[in-house]
Parts: C-alpha cells; sequence; structure tokens
C-alpha cells in the first residue's frame, strides 16, 4: 500500500509535503503527493475575512473522506482546538524567525520614510509598527513567489515572510535582514509542520509516530497552548517562541495592538521532566495556559479586541 500524502499545490506546501513523504520512505513506507485545493488557494481576500484554518479545512476532510491518507499543515495554521478524529504529529523544525525581503538589500532600519511592506498579519503589522510607525503597510497575500514579485516589480518596497518557508524553498539568500524573536516575535509554532492521520487508521498511526520529533513537539505545544489559552486563532496579534535548552523550556509571549501602540510581552521558565513526551507535553501545555492566564489578567483581551 502506497500513503497518499495530502497538501495543498504550492511549491512550499509541496516541498514540505515532500520533506515528509521522503522521511516515510526511508523509513519503509512507500508515499506519494496529492494536491488537494483549498478556498484560501482560489480566494486571496484576506485570511481574516476568509476563515481561520482556511488553508487546512479542505486538507481534513479530505482526509476524512479517504482521498487521501495523511495530511500535513503547516502547524501554525490550523485552528487551536483538538480534533478528535486525527493523529498529529510534529516533525523537526525549520527556523522559526520572521524575515524581511527589501529592494537594494534594505533592512527595516534604512527602509526610507513611508515605505510600502506588505503583510497581512496581525502581529507582524503591530511589532513594525511599533518600530516604524512612519511605515505604509499593504495587504499581502499569495504564495511566496508572488509576494517577494511585489518586490521586485517595485510594487512595494519590502514584505515580511516567515523565513522557513524561504529556506524549505532554498531562497532563504533573499532575505535582507532575519529578525531574532527578541526583534519580532514570531507566530505560535511557526516553522513547524502538523502532520495528521485518521484516528482509526493504525498503519498510517504507526508510520506518523516514526517522525515526531520530541523537542519540536514540546516546544510548538506550549506555544499553541498559549494561543488556545487566548481564544487567538492564526489571524490575532499574538506571537509566542519557545527554546529549549538542557531540559528547561522557556517560553516568550507577545500581545500587540494593531497600530504598535502598546504590547504586553512576557517570559517563563519551566523545567521539561524525561519522563516521555507525555508527560513533557502536558508540562509545557501548563505552561503556556499559566503565561495566557499572566497576559489577560494585564489586559491582553483588551488589546486583541482593539482595532
Amino acid at each position: 500500500m502506497t500513503f497518499k500524502i495530502g497538501t495543498r499545490g504550492s511549491k512550499l506546501a509541496t516541498t514540505q509535503a515532500g520533506h515528509v513523504r521522503d522521511a516515510l520512505i526511508a523509513a519503509g513506507f512507500d508515499s506519494e503527493l496529492h494536491i488537494v485545493t483549498t478556498q484560501g488557494d482560489v480566494n486571496m481576500a484576506p485570511v481574516e475575512r476568509i476563515g481561520v484554518g482556511v488553508f487546512t479545512q479542505a486538507l481534513r476532510e479530505a482526509l476524512e473522506a479517504g482521498e487521501c491518507d495523511i495530511a500535513v499543515h503547516s502547524f501554525k495554521d490550523l485552528p487551536t482546538a483538538w480534533d478528535e478524529r486525527f493523529v498529529l504529529v510534529v516533525p523537526p523544525r525549520a527556523d522559526a524567525r520572521e524575515a524581511l525581503i527589501a529592494r537594494d538589500g534594505l533592512t527595516l532600519e534604512t527602509l526610507p520614510e513611508g515605505a510600502k511592506v506588505g503583510t497581512s498579519a496581525p502581529r507582524r503589522i503591530s511589532q513594525l509598527k511599533a518600530k516604524r510607525p512612519d511605515l505604509d503597510i499593504r495587504p499581502l497575500r499569495g504564495n511566496i513567489e508572488t509576494r517577494m514579485g511585489k518586490v521586485t516589480s517595485g510594487e512595494l518596497d519590502a514584505v515580511v515572510l516567515a523565513y522557513a518557508g524561504l529556506r524549505r524553498t532554498d531562497l532563504g539568500d533573499r532575505a535582507t535582514q532575519v529578525f531574532e524573536p527578541s526583534e519580532v516575535l514570531p507566530a505560535p509554532a511557526q516553522g513547524a509542520l502538523a502532520v495528521e492521520c485518521r484516528a482509526d487508521d493504525e498503519r498510517a498511526v504507526a508510520a506518523l509516530e516514526r517522525l515526531v520529533d520530541p523537542d519540536t513537539t514540546v516546544a510548538a505545544m506550549a506555544e499553541r497552548a498559549l494561543l488556545n489559552r487566548l481564544e487567538a486563532g492564526c489571524t490575532a496579534p499574538v506571537a509566542a517562541h519557545a527554546e529549549l535548552f538542557d531540559n528547561q523550556l522557556t517560553l516568550t509571549a507577545g500581545v500587540f495592538a494593531l497600530d504598535g501602540s502598546r504590547q504586553l510581552v512576557t517570559n517563563e521558565a519551566v523545567q521539561v521532566p524525561d519522563s516521555g513526551l507525555a508527560d513533557a507535553t502536558a508540562v509545557v501545555t501548563a505552561l503556556g495556559r499559566d503565561l495566557a492566564d499572566e497576559l489577560l489578567h494585564d489586559g491582553a483581551a483588551d488589546l486583541m479586541a482593539a482595532e
């Protein structure tokens, strides 16, 4: 039997799914890609208008219907509510940082006054506005090539993209600046993939177990737990990044006013037990929730609601 791996048809999506396919083949499981068209691929309206999870719903529907056996998502695009129909695993993470692609090798600091910068992500807009209130932020949709093409054509001075996507498609050298998380916090689970199969498909479940990266899993789960507790989706002005070192996980999280005028940023660390992935996940999930409660206590809900 050959596993059909459901994926969107963009270069980034097929590259990501191709890595999963290759890992499964290396583990002894025949696998091939199966393209699924999503509403987000044909509707270029802002994601906040067409709905959270727009890129993942069609993949999950195809998975449930048996059109494919496995689905590959960018973890940051998944709704935060757990879906018991599926088993989800997290393979090794790519670079989680944000990247600027600007004309003439410019950086955020050297962009001219009033420069046109493309991004539709509220977390990016708010953090850019906090650093450069003068920027003219323009909506941006489409695949990586389309977005970067707006810089090449002169329509925009710069765009902000996930560095992971650039690296995965061998375009990392196009970045004129890569922001450390201390400069621009990325989306929760940015750079991580979520690979799903039907919970009752024992063969697929066994295959996906071979892909699990424990360190990536606990980091991404901490970030996603915070997002879930805040009752915020992938389009909210919320950012988070977890780092694991010597069994200690440090989670940094931020909630931002869209105009850049206010922000709440906090961090906390926890010792991660080495008694198994389930125990580790439980501990970091609790950390994510606790940090979210701290942010809510400090007024995060008002910041997220502000326009």
